[in-house]
């Protein structure tokens, strides 16, 4: 019997020595869409997706730089989605966190493949030549992943002071379920590192190589985006997408030039909520399954405090997930792939 399963396409920060050669290992049998987005990147004089992948070693100076970790993350994440076995899988909705939901126009079919591909690569090629601001990760649960009084409000009463001071920007970029992504100037962040306690020898933690996504400072880039892709690239998607925003675009029902003016203008400018996206999923779609696409199995704790605050299946804790049949699958984990995907 087919489980119903929303898939979760992963963002940035995804991709790391661990995943090196992924494509490789992953997707030799889909060798000729890995070589049309070589082609793709040659045409760019950009350095091809199996390169970077097949590299002798895990660069972070050239792996997490924008213009070749998105569509490196774009291409082993686009073939999992392909590589999902449709006699096991019945793919509800469609979904992703930040660039992952470029990812996901393209796997619900509303970009064809070489146009994700033009999406993702345009936009991290932005991203990358104007670097405008920095982000980073503050967590508001505690170990068991249940919310520690007060936290949250603490966090964004710090933001709010500090973006109140002359010449500092600071702003929420993500809502990940049991973090916050800050995103903001070089004075922002530095501000919110020294003042708020360290947790855990981690936090605040600064992301390599990301801008300010979804705030404002993203505005040139999102503009230098739409002078450079096409509205005519987007089309009807034949699964349900649920945004940044928890809106749901449904096939055959999308205004087109929104999903464009969303995709291009909202979605890099405002905050992305993924945690809503979640809960929307888990309330109005009913799945089976949550299943995140690889590369990396570093998304799968949000995706479960987000449902963890959306009580999905009575789920208060961390210790609930543990009980039962797993709802979780990431398709980046060698043991839990073989329980969705073809190979």
């Amino acid at each position: 019997m087919k489980q119903r399963a929303v898939v979760i396409c992963p963002g940035r920060g995804t991709y790391n020595s661990t995943e090196l050669g992924y494509l490789a290992r992953h997707h030799s049998a889909r060798a000729g869409m890995v070589q049309a987005f070589d082609t793709y990147r040659l045409s760019a004089k950009q350095e091809p997706v199996s390169a970077l992948d097949g590299a002798a070693r895990f660069s972070p100076a050239t792996h997490t730089r924008g213009d070749n970790a998105s569509p490196l993350i774009y291409a082993c994440a686009y073939l999992d989605y392909l590589a999902l076995d449709p006699e096991k899988i019945d793919v509800v909705a469609v979904t992703g966190n930040s660039m992952g939901w470029y990812i996901a126009l393209a796997c619900a079919g509303a970009l064809e493949a070489l146009d994700g591909l033009e999406v993702v690569n345009t936009m991290g090629t932005l991203m990358h030549e104007h670097l405008i601001g920095g982000q980073l990760v503050y967590p508001f649960t505690d170990e068991n992943w249940q919310p520690i009084p007060g936290m949250r409000a603490a966090i964004e009463a710090k933001m709010a002071g500090i973006a109140a001071r002359p010449g500092h920007v600071l702003a929420l970029s993500i809502d990940l379920g049991g973090m916050l992504v800050l995103a903001g100037n070089e004075a922002g962040l530095s501000a919110f590192e020294a003042e708020m306690p360290k947790v855990d020898g981690r936090f605040p933690m600064r992301l390599r190589n990301h801008s300010a996504f979804h705030t404002a400072l993203q505005a040139p880039v999102a503009a230098a985006g739409r002078a450079r892709l096409r509205p005519e690239m987007f089309v009807q998607p034949k699964a349900p997408l649920i945004d940044g925003r928890g809106a749901i675009w449904w096939p055959h029902a999308s205004d087109l030039a929104a999903l464009y003016g969303y995709t291009l203008g909202a979605q890099v400018t405002e905050p992305y909520d993924l945690a809503r996206a979640i809960t929307v999923a888990a309330r109005e779609f009913m799945p089976d399954l949550f299943i995140i696409a690889g590369p990396g199995t570093t998304l799968g704790g949000s995706v479960a405090q987000s449902l963890i605050r959306a009580n999905w299946r009575g789920w208060d804790s961390k210790e609930a997930l543990r009980q039962g049949t797993p709802r979780i699958i990431n398709m980046g984990d060698a043991r839990q792939r073989g329980l969705v995907a073809t190979a």
